[in-house]
């Protein structure tokens, strides 16, 4: 523990699982106080079992309501907010166009552009009264897949560079008040990254591929394979002090895709 968020407030969305869950435990160890906003209910029950003095909000961060509920809990709990991150995804196991039968496009579209996008905009929505109080700072999800093909099919890749552009769009529009920036994970061990449920993909998870840790750690030249746990330190840096310079950048907690040949 070196105390890097000491004093923060922070509020992570999606923290019942995988990435959520770490940045969560990460942000904690380094002395922040933290609220949650799960849809899970178990995984809810399970953070109020575990973390009895965490604020845990049960609500689906796709819609205003739940957003707000949960801004709200963490004021009430801490006075204030520092720090917003949101880790809430769905993926769509590399269907291409191709694939997507049409009288399912409109249906896919939706629901994967409102898990992956549409939520951040609620999140950030719903704490930018207090981050504007504190000069807080924003730190949003983004992918391998914002970058690199291939990486997830056509409906997954087009939302995180969704998700790219409004790190982008908001670092521009909320300076000098308020920080914002991303972080784009590669593949990740211990995830319980689902499917989409309108193509069938609610019940199958991306870490129950075969041999997964030896095709994450093939596949980049560093020949690791990485855990959410890996990924949370990145989080924790954009929250921190030490990176008020930062706006609209990213890191790329990725083994290093980006160099391969």
């Amino acid at each position: 523990m070196s105390d890097w968020l000491a004093g923060k407030r922070a509020l992570v969305v999606g923290a019942g699982s995988g990435i959520g869950r770490a940045v969560l435990d990460a942000f904690r160890a380094e002395g922040a106080r933290v609220a949650v906003l799960e849809r899970n209910a178990d995984k809810c029950a399970a953070l109020r079992a575990e973390l009895p003095g965490v604020p845990v909000v049960a609500g689906d961060a796709t819609t205003r309501e739940a957003n707000e509920q949960a801004v709200a809990a963490a004021l009430d709990a801490f006075g204030g907010l520092d720090v917003l991150v949101s880790c809430v995804g769905i993926f769509d196991f590399y269907r291409g166009l191709g694939e997507l039968p049409a009288e399912l496009i409109d249906r896919a579209f939706e629901e994967m552009f409102a898990v992956n996008v549409k939520s951040y905009l609620h999140s950030v929505k719903a704490a930018l009264p207090a981050l504007r109080a504190s000069r807080g700072s924003v730190v949003l999800t983004e992918s391998t897949s914002a970058y690199y093909p291939g990486r997830g099919g056509v409906l997954y890749v087009s939302a995180k560079f969704a998700v790219r552009g409004l790190v982008t769009a908001l670092a521009h529009e909320l300076a000098p008040d308020i920080r914002v920036n991303g972080v784009a994970p590669g593949g990740t061990l211990h995830t319980d990254l689902r499917g989409l449920d309108s193509l069938g993909l609610a019940d199958r998870r991306l870490d129950d591929t075969p041999d997964r840790a030896r095709e994450l750690a093939d596949r980049v030249p560093l020949g690791v394979a990485l855990s959410g746990t890996d990924h949370a330190w990145s989080y924790v840096f954009l929250a921190s002090d030490r990176s008020r310079g930062i706006t609209g950048g990213v890191t790329h907690p990725d083994g290093g895709i980006g160099v391969k040949a």
